[in-house]
């Protein structure tokens, strides 16, 4: 076996090891028929509901125990859609709580728009240009230079 085989290995481990563990977290923390329910409506029924945030949740994967375990949240700033039977939402969203400001939230907002941008009602995922006010220069500069996302 090649180091690079060796180190793919190990990285494949160690991302199905972290993945196990966020699914019990999330696991402990949710109610499994509530969050079935959450993820089976239609986000755009719920549109103005105060289920909306905690539907666009449900959809989010490894991610949301990050979120949950460590006091935060997503907010809806923005949303857009076309009326029609291929009606797909536009979100501009925010961090909430403890995730404001974290060091790990490059990686946060790209998991937040990677998974919610797989669920076929969603078009884009973007984030408020506010959050950027919520992170020192040198946060700043790295969000906008490795962050795979966009402000608005």
């Amino acid at each position: 076996m090649s180091e690079d085989d060796l180190v793919a290995k190990y990285a494949a481990e160690a991302k199905a090891a972290m993945s196990a563990e966020a699914n019990r977290r999330i696991k402990e923390t949710t109610d499994p028929k509530t969050e079935a329910r959450l993820r089976s409506t239609s986000l755009l029924k719920l549109i103005g509901n105060t289920e909306f945030v905690p539907a666009l949740l449900s959809r989010l994967g490894d991610v949301r125990a990050a979120l949950d375990g460590h006091g935060g949240g997503i907010d809806v700033s923005a949303l857009d859609w076309a009326e029609g039977k291929d009606a797909q939402l536009d979100l501009v969203l925010d961090l909430t709580g403890a995730c404001l400001s974290c060091g790990a939230a490059p990686g946060t907002l790209e998991g937040v728009k990677n998974d919610l941008e797989s669920d076929d009602e969603i078009s884009r995922i973007r984030f408020s240009s506010a959050l950027l006010d919520t992170f020192d220069e040198l946060g700043r500069e790295f969000i906008l230079a490795h962050g795979a996302v966009e402000f608005v």
